[in-house]
């Protein structure tokens, strides 16, 4: 089997790649605001840790405390508080949307 060899005009494809970076100028300033705003990271992990200890917690706490050693029910219990804080979570996303909505419409409407 042969293998093809590389011209010296032709460029590797490592040389494409550095050829094609563009520093910016003196004038123009680079965005560095991060892709997502705090406060959807910050409520993000808010619910990341209800949905850690919320169902771990109410297991525990329910298994001797209301349920006498029954750990089915008390399962069951955790498996709720799951599912509320699943809906919660869709609640806050969906009403978050909604006000970025109405907030570009209303930026619209100032901009007409």
């Amino acid at each position: 089997m042969t293998s093809r060899r590389i011209v010296s005009n032709e460029k590797t494809l490592l040389e494409k790649d550095d050829s094609n970076d563009r520093t910016p100028t003196a004038s123009e300033t680079s965005n560095i605001t991060p892709a997502v705003p705090a406060a959807v990271i910050m409520k993000l992990l808010g619910f990341t840790a209800a949905m850690v200890g919320g169902p771990i917690g109410m297991y525990f706490l329910t298994l001797n405390t209301v349920f006498r050693g029954n750990s089915t029910w008390a399962g069951a219990t955790a498996a709720f508080t799951a599912n509320l804080v699943l809906i919660a979570y869709v609640i806050v996303a969906m009403k978050e949307d909604q006000s970025d909505q109405i907030a570009a419409g209303e930026s619209a409407k100032k901009n007409r």
